[in-house]
C-alpha cells in the first residue's frame, strides 16, 4: 500500500468514525479519535498522516478473509493491534475466542458509525 492509498484509507475511517473530531493539538488541528481496542487517544492529520502510532485494524482479520471495506476497518494503537494479531489472527476462524473478539469489534464499530459527510 502506497503512503497516499493509505493515508486515504485511514481519511475514510476517521469520516465513518464518530468517536473522530477535529481539535487543536500542540498548536494544529487534527483529527482526535478512540482506538477501537483500548480508547486511547489516537491523532491524525487533516490530510490522513498517523501522527501516534494510528495502525489500520481488519477486525475480520485478511488472513481469514477480511478485507477493506469501510465496516472492516477501524483505527488502533500500534500496540493494541499487534497484540489482538498475535494472539488471535492465526487461529482457526472457528476458533470460540476470535468469533467473540470479531464480534465485539463489529458491534462496536457499528456503535461508532456514522455516515460519511459529502465531500
Amino acid at each position: 500500500m502506497t503512503k497516499a492509498s493509505r493515508r486515504k484509507m485511514i481519511l475514510a475511517i476517521v469520516a465513518t468514525d464518530s468517536t473522530f473530531r477535529q481539535r487543536v493539538f500542540r498548536g494544529e488541528t487534527l483529527w482526535e479519535g478512540r482506538c477501537i481496542f483500548s480508547g486511547r487517544k489516537l491523532y491524525v492529520t487533516l490530510d490522513g498522516a498517523p501522527v501516534n502510532d494510528v495502525t489500520i485494524e481488519h477486525i475480520v482479520p485478511r488472513t481469514h478473509g477480511g478485507g477493506d471495506q469501510l465496516e472492516n476497518l477501524a483505527l488502533a494503537s500500534s500496540r493494541a493491534n499487534a497484540q489482538k494479531g498475535a494472539r488471535l489472527d492465526r487461529r482457526a476462524f472457528a476458533d470460540p475466542t476470535l468469533q467473540k473478539v470479531i464480534a465485539g469489534l463489529q458491534k462496536k464499530r457499528r456503535e461508532r458509525w456514522r455516515d460519511p459527510r459529502p465531500q
